[in-house]
């Protein structure tokens, strides 16, 4: 959510051109990260950085801040005006993966997938997903789209701090072969460590757009796991980062881990852990529910769109 509010175009440059060197493609924003700019940050790169055809943007549409006042509006005609104006500030003509941000309990769903299905149809998005939706509603969606334009994905929280999506979400994903886009896989950057003494002056736990969001991992709940996490790096030789991520990575089901670097000293902390391989016992963690001790039974048409394992939140 920092890409153009706190993190300029010239360091977003250098983090794209990390990324892309390490093998990355794959890049997820929304219309209202930075109120649009995030989006301006990107396509300022298309043509320039990288060719349109060389990455996969994916972006979402739904929530507004309107006079600071956040407004969820998922109708058709809000939704389809709102890809009109990410596609111009992306400067593309389509995007690959559009998703609806979150649910919309004023809207029925009907008219949210018809939103999808109109932007599939005519190539403004070539593939459409879903996000922050609990297990009945992504099931709900994606059998209502499943002869007109298919969910390809589903979009949610994450992380050895936040495992609620293991009860109902994952094993509704893996049944239905929708790929699973994990995002905050570092529990908005509390299991790095970063936290363990305090807040940091220049982390987002000081930020004002961003304290809110760090606050509720700060508990000792969350201080337990994230000194478990030291101790398990330690040991290993990683960084908590890096523990966190590629657990979060090589979990079952998850398609994607979805990672938001501020600076490209983070971004290189990130790309470090798709070079490692955690043992079975942490990988393990504490017992998981029976439906996700299983492979997945395919993964999802985004599977086919990525070539590394992690994606990059540019936002």
């Amino acid at each position: 959510m920092t890409w153009g509010r706190d993190t300029d175009e010239h360091e977003a440059a250098d983090q794209a051109r990390a990324f892309l060197d390490a093998g990355g493609n794959f890049i997820d924003t929304a219309a209202v990260y930075g109120s649009g700019d995030s989006e301006k940050v990107i396509g300022g790169l298309v043509g320039s950085l990288f060719k349109r055809e060389e990455v996969v943007i994916a972006t979402k549409g739904g929530i507004q801040f309107i006079d600071g006042v956040r407004t969820v509006n998922t109708s058709r005609g809000a939704l389809l005006a709102e890809l009109d104006a990410s596609l111009k500030r992306l400067g593309t003509d389509y995007v690959d993966l559009w998703q609806v941000h979150t649910w919309d309990e004023n809207t029925p769903l009907d008219d949210t997938m018809s939103a999808l299905e109109s932007a599939y149809q005519s190539g403004r998005a070539r593939y459409v997903g879903i996000s922050n939706y609990s297990g009945w509603q992504t099931a709900r969606a994606v059998t209502k789209q499943e002869l007109r334009a298919p969910i390809a994905t589903t979009q949610n929280e994450y992380s050895l701090l936040n495992r609620e999506v293991e009860n109902e979400i994952l094993p509704c994903s893996i049944e239905l072969n929708v790929g699973f886009l994990a995002w905050s896989p570092l529990a908005r950057g509390v299991l790095t460590g970063k936290y363990r003494n305090g807040v940091p002056s220049d982390s987002r736990g000081a930020s004002p757009h961003f304290a809110g969001h760090v606050e509720p991992y700060l508990d000792e709940r969350s201080q337990r796991i994230v000194e478990a996490v030291q101790v398990a790096a330690d040991g290993l030789g990683y960084s908590p980062l890096e523990v966190a991520l590629a657990w979060v990575r090589d979990a079952v089901g998850v398609t994607s881990a979805i990672v938001g670097a501020r600076t490209s000293a983070q971004l290189r902390g990130i790309l470090r852990s798709e070079e490692i391989t955690l043992p079975g016992v942490v990988r393990r963690g504490r017992r998981r529910p029976a439906s996700l001790r299983r492979p997945a039974s395919g993964r999802a048409a985004v599977s086919c769109l990525t070539r590394r394992r992690e994606a990059c939140r540019w936002r």
